[in-house]
Parts: C-alpha cells; structure tokens; sequence
C-alpha cells in the first residue's frame, strides 16, 4: 500500500517532493515554487546509458543491479527509470525478474518506477510486476494514430502515467512550432478518445545537444525552454520531462562543463515549467557555484544569445576540464595566422581547418578585384597544394575529404558574390577543369566510393554532376548529353552492376557517344572492364579506376590537349594484352562436367550427424536493436580499407607511415559514432528464421514443420567445376553438401537472416551534418555500414549460442569472430559460395523482409538501405566458407532448367562466373 501511495505521487502535484535538485541547481530560485516541483528521474538503471548496470544484468548479478538502484535513490532520485533494451538480453524476462525483486526492496520501491523501452512486449511485461502506479516511457506518433492509441488505451488500463514523445510520422520535433503543435495533437486524441486523466501526461519535447558546430543545433537548447513555456500554457495539468545529458554531448570527457550546462540549463527550463527529468542528482553543480565565466558562456549557448557562443564556449572548455576552475591549458601554435591571407587559405586547406575559413575569405575577396578571382586565385592555389601532396602520397584520403569540406564552406560563403557577378557579366556558370557525371548504375545503392571520388575531382577544380544510385541507363546518357559532359564514371558494388556496366557501354555506343567512360567500384576490376566492358564501347575508351587516388591522373590525361592520344593508345594496348593474358589463362583451366563434379561432392558423415534442433521454427523480428550493443562488434579494418589506408586494426594506428591519419580518422569516426548511438540517427532491425531442412542433389527443400511433408520453398545451390589433381583428394562442393540428404532421413535445419542499420541513414545525415561536409558524410555512411556488419555478427552469435543453440558454450572473442574461428557458416546469395543473387528472393519471401525488417530488394537484388546483410545459416560442423569459381555451359543450363529460367536469364544472373563467352547484353536488351 504505502508502495502504490508513493507511485501514485508521481503523477500528483508533488509541492511535497524532495528538494534534491533544487538544492543542487540553484540558490536563487526561492522566491518561486518551481524548483521544489521538479521530480529527478535517476537515469543508472538503464542497460543502454550505463556499463555497470548492463555487465550486471548480463551477469544475473541482480543483488549488484539492486545496489545500483539504491544508490540512486539514496542521491535524490524520485523515479528510476528501468531499462532492458540490450540485444542479447532477454529484456522481458529481465525486466521481470528485477522488478519483482524491487518490490520486496523498502528502500527502492518507496519511490515509482518508469519502465522504460523501445519494445512494447518489455514495457507490458513491466506492467504486469508493478502494484502502483508506474510510468511508461515511452509512446508517440511515429508509426501513425492507429498504434499510438491502442498503446495508450493499454497504459490506461495498467492504471499507468505515460511519457510522450514529440515524435511524429515525420520524425523527431526540434522547432518550437513542431514541439508545440505534436504535443497538442498527441493531448488532444489521449483527453478526446482515450479518455486519459491531462495530469498522468508527461510531454518530452526533444532534448538535443547544443554547441555541436552546426548552426541549426544552436536554437536546441532555448527551443526545448520556450516549447515547454507554451505547453504548460495551453495544457496546465501535464507534465514536461526529458533527458538532460544529451544537451552536453558535444563535451563528453569534460565533465564540469556539462555539469554546468545541465545545471544552467535546468534553471531556465524549470521556470518555464518542467517539472521532471532524466538527470544524475549526484552531479549536479549548485547553480551559484558555477564560475561566473563558465556559466555565462552557458547561458549564451544554451539561449543562443549570441552567434558566436558555440565557438567561446569551445574556446574556454579545455581551462575548466580539471577541476573546473578555469586553470590555463597549453595553447596551440597560432603563428600561421600572421602570414599573408593566401599562406593562411591554404594552411587551412592543407590541414582541413574550418576555423578561420569565412574570415580569411573575406579579406582575401577585398583584396581580390573580383569573387572569382578569389577561388581560381588563392583557394585554387592552396588545392593544388593538397593535389600534389596526395599525388606524392604524402596526404591521405580522409585529409583531402577534410580539404573539400575546408573549400566548400569558403566557396558556399562566396556564392552571394559570385551570383552577383554572374547577374552583371552575364556568365552562366564559374569555369571549371573540366564536367563529369557520375552515377552508381541502375539496381546499385552502393555509393561511398562514387562519392569519395566525387570530392576528389571537386577539389581539383573539375565539376562534378551525381546523379546518385539505381540510376538506369537511359537516365545517364540523356542527362550527359544535356549537360555536354567531357566523361561518364560508372559505379556499383554487387556483382549484377558489371552486366549493367556492360549495357551501358553498349548504349553509349548505339547512341554515338565517343567520351571517355569511367568504371570503379568494389566488384570491378581491371580484367572485367578489358574483357567484358571495353569491347561493348568501340567509339570512346573504357577505363578502369581503381581508387580515388588515380582518379585526378586518369581524368587529368583524358582531358588533357597534349597527352589524351597517347594516354588513350597506352590504354587500349594494355587491355589488349590484359584480354589476351585472361583467355590464354583460363584456356589453361581445365574443368569437369557438372556430372563428374557431382560424383565427387564433399562428404559429410552422416551416420554420426545429430542436428540440433532450432529454439523455434518460422521467422522472429528483431526490431529497434541497440546500436550501443553492436558497437564492441564492429570489424574497423574494412572500415580504414574505405579511406584507402591500407592495414588492419588495431595494428593500423600505430602504422609508421599511415598511422598518425589512421589515428585521427579514427577519433573523428568515435565523436560521430557517439552522436550516432546516443541520438539514434538511425534504426537497426532485422529478422531471423529456421526451417526443416534436406537437401535433395544441389537443391535444398525447406519444409512447413517437422513433419517434411510441405515443401515451402526451394533453394539452387552451385557447385565447383574447376578440374582437381586426383592425388589431392579434394571434393567439388556446394553448399547443399552441408545439408543432410533427404534419403538419410535425418531431420536436418537451415537458416536465413537479414539485417540492416540504415533505416532512416539518409534523413539523419540531410538533418545533421551540411551539405558542405562530405567528409561528415562519408564517414557516417562508412560508419552505418560497419554498424550492419556487426549487426549480422552480433545475430549469427546470439543464433549459434541461443536461438538455434547448436553451439552454446562458445566463448570466443572479437578477433576470433573476426577470424571465423565459429561452428557454421553464414554464405550469402551474390557471394563466392553461392553467385546468384535472385536467391536473396527465397529469403525475402520466407520471413516477410521488407514488411518485418524494412529492408526492400531492387530489380538487381541489391538491398535498400545499401548498409544491410542478409544469407543463410549452416550449422554443420564440416561446414565452411569457399568460392565456386567458373562453371561450365552444362551446369548452367541445368541450373536454368532446375529455376524454370532461361538459359539467358540464368546467364545474365550468373555472368560473372560464366566460363565462356555469351552475346553481348545490347543484343539481349534489344
């Protein structure tokens, strides 16, 4: 009873309540009552935003998680929030067991409890434990009226108080306007039709980081202030709420400025009227004991006072880091700054320096006769600097993408000028090196390294027209011939981009183009464009990129008056003999008929095979999954590998020769990963399933139940043909080798998996980082990339040790999962084990993909968002990874026949492994 007393409180007019934080926030507050309304949520009993609160729960240490829960209610807190969002939890069962535990703790349950999470089903099997009344946290309108309502009808039948988030269809509120008016809709249909009592509402109108750099950040803080004045205006009884830490974020380390922050933060945002949030009670600095410096640089960016406030706050935080007290720091070497405005520009291009860039621009255009003249002048002169240095290797990529984001900002603080200039010359447009469309071809999303070479060439004075991904071909050659571009650059990663490649060349042919056409991406190689792209395009040349390093010296000969005709006849003749060098080796490779590769299929001992049964049959969704839980996971070497500094991690940072980048590369990538992880920029979900399973010769059927009477779906699985030397004793496999067959009548199971952390990617990047900084950019595209792989890392783990259970005691590390040090496999369609995308359809199919995961399929199976992974599971100790290398005319016409394909379907999917030459896709097109 005195436990539901108290939890019914937490919804009350709380003139009672503690005085904890106001005692800590501020001396000056006396004179009203707001201070001794506010309720302190105590935040450490949360997975996700404490490390020993999660290693506990991990660890069933529940009497160590209890301690935690104590001690926040011993510093003053008067609500603990509760969250078991960790992807390998169980988080309903966890947040079951605590909060029963709770309940027999005096000293814990005397206080409410906010159940918090992402995940319905863990918010209701909190309700089901609490006697009182707890708190919800959280619903909102994200997904629509419909499911808003039905989640607000359950909290008022557990006789709860919810939290509301301003969170729309259209994403999470950050004006004033959109705070207010979501707030107003959301009271409106709770009061209206769900009958919800106005005094168990808590509002949380958003609260963001300020001081991030980005001037639409700098309103955040006064936003969330004046928003809260307005709603407790027009609806009096809620409550405001929020969580406090996140307006700090861009001092994380520097402790005693973000308590300063929180602190003058809550004192504007309690008299406006919240009256509860989510904050450490113990580190709370007393409001008057701010340094007067420190708090007035506080209040100018928290009120956004003035345009510079981000910038002296940033100034001034490192003297007050140690103690807080203001003490002096080393200062940084500034005498590059006396020198004449042209060494300025281009020491702040060199070394990607922002700073000073608007500044130096503006006494360089006063010194200059015209605009123009400052960007073919002086800015031009300080590119070509970054342009020879990187030529001579002695800058890296990740400087020169910092360089562009240094020209662009000096060039976008032009544009008034230029526009200007252009009016009274009547110039249309500013005169460049030479235009370049780019494009990642139709059925492609991958676009890191298109945009990587993009900023390249743009920081070498070309201009560059990108047209994006999927683009198809009609779309490219309509809009270079529009544009009269001097070349095209075709990008694509999965390996049906190199037949649309091949089509491309043809079209440009048919239609009479004669510029150059650029080929890169991850799956291209040199060989193919000689091969199988060049000879489709006889008017111009092909050729082939292989990084953006050589990007500026191909386009630069290409272009150039003097050396484009030998340039181009080097080319042709190196293809020539590339071409003849690839038929003469693969004349040398013998292969076997597909008949003689089957006789000889890998052996799997049957006879002593027990499979293990998966925990469940059918598809599971694992939607909202932590990011902080994937970030232990993620595999950093693919990610240097993108900003083409060569070697693994964390070997790579202390690189005698591209270690000092690597290590600023790396930093850059934390600071954004934290904002990634704590604001969420993106969501990652994913589904998982098993099936009954049996192979029947190369296919494998997967069946309904147990029973193996319905088959529901058919999966064509590849096999080697390369010819073996006999003494070797090597099989030709595939992988339904792994597969127990169905005349063994072994009851044997398969699985299948598709993940992503790119849903809502594109939306975050356009709100949170500027056009003007591709490098932001890339590195957060790069940065969701590694967050998919983990993702699909972190499931093949939680599949083999829990959810399918075949290998439960496995105890490895992430240099062994790195490794594949693991039982099973996890192969994917369009891979070496398995070439064929379309088998990514069966997948999607099965588990309801694109409506369960949010992941869709383009017309050339490559998956939207472009940072996702899917393939199947193998659970077979024998099992393990290979390539099926070049296959023969008879296996492909026998893997049409067993598709229902045609042979040129099955061709056209399978034409990078094809072993002999097939009409040209121009001819198949038309």
């Amino acid at each position: 009873m005195q436990a539901a007393r108290n939890a019914k409180a937490a919804t009350a007019p709380p003139s009672f309540r503690s005085r904890t934080v106001r005692a800590r926030v501020t001396r000056k507050m006396t004179t009203t009552n707001a201070a001794q309304l506010f309720i302190n949520v105590g935040e450490r009993t949360n997975v996700t935003g404490s490390a020993k609160f999660r290693k506990l729960i991990e660890q069933n240490d529940y009497s160590g998680a209890l301690t935690v829960a104590r001690q926040q209610v011993e510093s003053g807190a008067q609500i603990i929030d509760v969250n078991m969002d960790e992807g390998l939890l169980d988080s309903e069962k966890a947040m079951e067991t605590f909060l029963n535990l709770i309940a027999s703790e005096p000293d814990i349950s005397r206080v409410p409890i906010m159940i918090d999470s992402s995940k319905w089903s863990v918010i209701e099997s909190g309700l089901k434990c609490i006697q009182g009344k707890p708190i919800v946290n959280s619903i909102s309108m994200k997904e629509g009226e419909g499911q808003f309502l039905e989640h607000a009808r359950k909290v008022l039948r557990y006789g709860a108080a919810v939290v509301v988030m301003a969170f729309d269809e259209e994403g999470q509120a950050d004006t004033i306007e959109r705070k207010v008016s979501i707030c107003e809709r959301a009271y409106k249909l709770l009061t209206e039709k769900v009958g919800f009592p106005p005094e168990d509402i808590i509002f949380d109108p958003n609260i963001f980081a300020v001081a991030t750099g980005i001037e639409e950040h700098n309103g955040y803080g006064i936003a969330f202030i004046e928003a809260t004045r307005q709603i407790k205006e027009k609806m009096p009884l809620v409550h405001i709420s929020g969580g406090v830490s996140n307006l700090s974020f861009a001092f994380r380390g520097n402790e005693p400025v973000r308590q300063a922050m929180h602190s003058v933060f809550l004192y504007y945002a309690i008299q406006a009227g919240m009256d509860m949030g989510i904050v450490n009670a113990g580190q709370l600095t007393v409001y008057d004991d701010i340094p007067l410096e420190l708090r007035e640089l506080c209040e100018d960016v928290i009120l956004n006072k003035r345009p510079d406030a981000t910038d002296r706050l940033l100034d001034a935080a490192p003297r007050f880091k140690g103690d807080g007290t203001g003490g002096k720091t080393k200062e940084k070497d500034m005498s590059w700054r006396e020198a004449p405005v042209e060494s300025r520009l281009a020491h702040s291009l060199v070394h990607g320096i922002t700073d000073f860039i608007e500044v130096d621009t503006e006494e360089a255009r006063l010194n200059a006769e015209k605009p123009l003249h400052v960007i073919e002048g002086p800015l031009m002169a300080g590119m070509n600097v970054v342009g020879d240095l990187f030529g001579a290797g002695k800058m890296f990529l990740p400087q020169v993408v910092k360089s562009a984001r240094v020209m662009k900002q000096a060039v976008a603080y032009l544009q008034p000028y230029l526009e200007a200039e252009k009016l009274a010359s009547g110039i249309d447009q500013l005169p460049s090196a030479g235009k370049i469309l780019m494009a990642t071809v139709k059925g492609d999303v991958h676009d890191i390294g298109k945009n990587i070479v993009g900023v390249v060439l743009q920081c070498n004075n070309y201009e560059v027209i990108d047209l994006g991904v999927m683009v198809p071909a009609a779309k490219i050659l309509d809009t270079a011939r529009k544009e009269k571009v001097d070349m095209i650059g075709l990008s694509g990663l999965i390996t049906p981009s190199l037949d649309e490649m091949c089509y491309v060349a043809a079209e440009m042919e048919r239609e009479g183009f004669d510029c150059p056409l650029l080929i890169g991406g991850a799956t291209t190689s040199k060989v193919h464009t000689a091969v199988k792209i060049n000879p489709n395009y006889h008017k111009g040349q092909t050729v082939y990129v292989l990084d953006a390093s050589r990007a500026v010296g191909v386009v630069s000969n290409l272009l150039s008056d003097t050396e484009k005709t030998t340039y181009v006849d080097n080319i042709k003749a190196e293809y020539e003999k590339v071409r003849a060098a690839h038929l003469a080796n693969e004349a040398k490779k013998q292969r076997i008929t597909i008949a003689a590769a089957r006789a000889n299929k890998f052996k799997v001992d049957w006879d002593n095979f027990k499979p293990v049964k998966p925990t469940f049959l059918g598809a599971r969704t694992f939607s909202n999954f932590s990011l902080a839980a994937l970030v232990p996971y993620i595999d950093w070497t693919p990610f240097f590998q993108t900003w083409e500094l060569a070697g693994r991690y964390p070997q790579i940072l202390t690189d005698n020769k591209v270690g000092a980048e690597a290590k600023k590369l790396f930093d850059d990538a934390q600071i954004l990963l934290k904002r990634i992880v704590d604001e969420k920029w993106v969501k990652a979900s994913g589904v998982v399933g098993f099936w009954p399973a049996n192979s029947i010769g190369d296919d494998i059927s997967l069946y309904a139940d147990d029973k193996r009477q319905t088959e529901i779906a058919k999966l064509f699985t590849l096999r080697q043909q390369i010819a073996r030397d006999p003494s070797r004793n090597r099989a030709h496999i595939a992988l339904a080798d792994f597969i127990a067959p169905r005349e063994t009548n072994i009851a044997d199971y398969i699985g299948a998996f598709a993940v992503t952390a790119g849903i809502g990617e594109d939306e975050a990047i356009e709100k949170h980082i500027p056009k003007t900084d591709d490098y932001s950019r890339i590195l957060a595209k790069a940065l969701c990339d590694r967050f998919a792989e983990a993702f699909a890392e972190v499931m093949h783990q939680k599949v083999r040790k829990e959810l399918w259970g075949y290998a439960k005691g496995e105890k490895l590390t992430n240099d062994d999962l790195i490794l594949e040090k693991y039982q099973g496999i996890r192969p994917a369609p369009g891979y070496p084990a398995q070439p064929d995308h379309t088998e990514k359809a069966t997948i999607w199919k099965l588990m309801d993909v694109q409506n369960s995961a949010g992941i869709e399929l383009t017309e050339s199976y490559a998956m939207w968002p472009g940072a996702a992974v899917s393939g199947f599971y193998y659970a077979n100790p024998d099992s393990h990874y290979f390539g099926v290398g070049k296959v023969e005319r008879d296996q492909v016409e026998d893997y049409a026949a067993r598709k229902g394909w045609t042979v040129e379907e099955a061709e056209r999917w399978l034409a990078p492994v094809l072993n002999y030459d097939r009409a040209p896709r121009i001819v198949a097109a038309a």
